[in-house]
């Protein structure tokens, strides 16, 4: 009778898990077909190759028009504009928009050539027998209309590595047309069941000769399935201790990871002894745990060993508590959790409207870990909703709002939810991308300096990012920042070299919103240019053709630009460098990130602060 061999030492559960810690069991990445892609991770940062939309749409039925046009009209002073033409959903316009007319739009066709707003139908009427529409009402350029890359534009950070993606995600992997997706590999967890009285389930059993159906082998598939991993089930090897052996050599060849469960009789552990030391190295055997006691762990040449013990409910106790982890770490996956929780709301929300609503929200903790809940809604057409919040908040229809620090139902869109590690508003940066890239599970919203420091300032955010000239709310942490280079992108055939030259000659003009940093200094400039030229900037605005047409992400001028629907456009000397477009440099502009004071001991705004620092 051969001498039992173990560990006289039981390990403490926290010795158990550092020493599973060590355990490399991460596979190599992979590219996936789009369509294969749900529940897998993100290997690397997607960013937006494609303006969404891809062209300036209507977003309501109605008519498109020159905002110029429509000025003064009211109920009781209509404007009467000569139909041009209609132009629906799918269909390229045929018609331009030209002074005095209009032409028929529904929601989400293409703007025509000319036009710079909507009407919505409700405010005209068809007269002349349907050669013109009167018009009730003033727009403004813009108005109901969805510019090219509203919803995410081109340049943009899409989704960083790490991002579980689920039918959120996939819905804007597929608005911005990828195919193929980098995604961290799945770890494959081979499964080998000891015993002589198991049986497959199907299998005939006689229960007379003590057999009983294997419930391990299934169990811990299922197990490892829902923690992320691939499992891959080996025939029963029985107490064939030669076939034990191979089969453990088999699937060490093949899996990242080995489950044995049944196997610590004293025969079958000098097995797995006799396999691990003659390709690897036992590093465990036995914790101080109940159920589980018996448990394995090792390597067998590059594969990690763990063995369980036979009982189901002591075996799967064990996968859950101790091999789970390690196995949803390998595949990028997060803690399971409820899918409902309950938080305070961030902000008063208010709603009028009569009807129940389910409001997407995001979630956020605070200093003390405290869950906040804040309103996520860019509209019912913007696909990043869809990732940008994290569930929906149902407000009965009596509600008239929802009052800051009330408590909360967030029903999440999946169980694996969970809150951000980092929130940040504010403006959009190239630089800003690559370091939220080095924060684990950040969310960033590009709404532009001004509504991140209103955001930062009511208490929402972790930090804000801004840039330009602003004043920061009190008390605001300056974590630091960096400066960029910011100027006039240049059609080759444009002659644009100055901010002066752009307000003298008939160029088409791309700016930024009035909330971005860029715009405020560039406004700024103009100022300083009606000084010196002694007028005011109202009449140098005026003057440049463009200068109402705003974007809202920090690559979109250039890329009317590069696509010739531009003569120039506001943007950063980076963004003229990537897309290979000339460049007129009108100035340095520092970018500050402010944290909130309560904040800056999270975890996420740590690790921000640390790249910041690296830079």
């Amino acid at each position: 009778m051969s001498d039992r061999r173990e560990f006289r030492d039981l390990a403490s559960p926290a010795e158990a898990r550092e020493i599973l810690a060590g355990l490399d069991l991460a596979p190599d990445p992979e590219r996936v077909p789009l369509a294969e892609a749900r529940d897998r991770v993100l290997a690397e940062r997607i960013d937006a190759e494609l303006d969404v939309p891809g062209f300036d749409r209507a977003s309501m039925d109605g008519y498109a028009v020159r905002a110029a046009d429509t000025f003064g009209a009211d109920e009781a002073d209509p404007t009467t504009l000569s139909l041009a033409g209609a132009v629906h959903a799918g269909e390229e316009p045929a018609v331009a928009v030209e002074s005095g007319t209009a032409v028929e739009v529904s929601t989400g066709a293409v703007m025509p050539e000319g036009a710079d707003a909507v009407v919505v139908v409700e405010r005209t009427t068809e007269v002349d027998g349907g050669d013109a529409v009167e018009v009730r009402t003033a727009v403004a350029p813009g108005d109901s209309v969805m510019l090219a890359g509203a919803d995410i534009a081109a340049g943009a950070r899409a989704l960083g590595p790490g991002t579980p993606l689920t039918a959120r995600e996939i819905g804007l992997l597929s608005a911005l047309g990828v195919d193929e997706v980098p995604v961290r590999g799945t770890p494959t967890v081979g499964i080998v069941s000891t015993g002589d009285e198991l049986v497959r389930p199907g299998d005939s059993l006689d229960s007379g000769a003590g057999e009983i159906y294997d419930v391990n082998s299934y169990t811990l598939a299922a197990a490892v399935a829902e923690a992320g991993g691939d499992p891959v089930l080996y025939p029963h090897a029985g107490d064939d201790y030669a076939e034990m052996e191979r089969l453990l050599h088999e699937a060490a060849d093949e899996c990242d990871l080995v489950l044995s469960s049944g196997s610590t009789s004293a025969s079958a552990v000098d097995v797995i002894y006799r396999v691990i030391e003659d390709r690897g190295e036992l590093l465990l055997h036995g914790v101080a745990v109940k159920p589980g006691k018996p448990m394995l762990v090792g390597t067998v040449g590059e594969s990690a060993y763990v063995g369980l013990p036979g009982y189901p409910i002591s075996a799967l106790t064990i996968f859950r508590v101790f091999v789970a982890p390690l196995v949803r770490e390998a595949a990028g996956r997060e803690e399971p959790s409820t899918a409902t929780v309950t938080g305070e709301m961030a902000v008063t929300e208010r709603y009028a409207e009569g009807r129940q609503r389910f409001m997407p929200v995001g979630l956020v903790e605070d200093g003390d870990g405290a869950l906040l809940v804040y309103p996520v809604d860019k509209g019912s057409g913007a696909t990043t909703t869809l990732v940008d919040a994290d569930g929906t908040v149902t407000v009965p229809a009596d509600t008239d709002y929802i009052a800051e620090g009330e408590a909360v139902e967030v029903d999440l869109f999946s169980p694996d939810v969970r809150p951000p590690t980092l929130l940040g508003v504010g403006e959009d940066d190239p630089t800003l991308s690559e370091l939220l890239d080095t924060v684990d599970r950040p969310r960033y919203l590009p709404l532009g300096t001004v509504e991140g420091v209103r955001r930062l300032a009511a208490g929402t955010p972790d930090l804000a990012v801004v840039a330009g000239p602003s004043d920061p709310p009190e008390n605001a942490v300056e974590l630091g920042g960096w400066d960029r280079d910011w100027g006039l992108v240049v059609a080759p055939d444009a002659d644009v070299d100055s901010l002066a030259a752009l307000v003298d000659r008939d160029y088409r003009f791309v700016n930024r919103d009035t909330g971005s940093g860029l715009r405020r200094s560039f406004d700024d400039a103009l100022d300083a240019l009606a000084t010196e030229r002694d007028t005011d900037r109202t009449a140098l605005s005026d003057a440049v053709d463009g200068y109402d047409l705003t974007t809202k992400a920090h690559e979109s001028p250039a890329r009317k630009v590069l696509g010739g629907r531009a003569d120039a456009g506001l943007a950063l000397r980076s963004t003229a460098e990537k897309l290979g477009l000339e460049y007129v440099s009108l100035g340095s502009q520092r970018v500050r990130v402010l944290a909130n004071p309560n904040r800056t001991e999270k975890p996420g705004v740590r690790a921000f602060e640390r790249a910041l620092d690296g830079l």
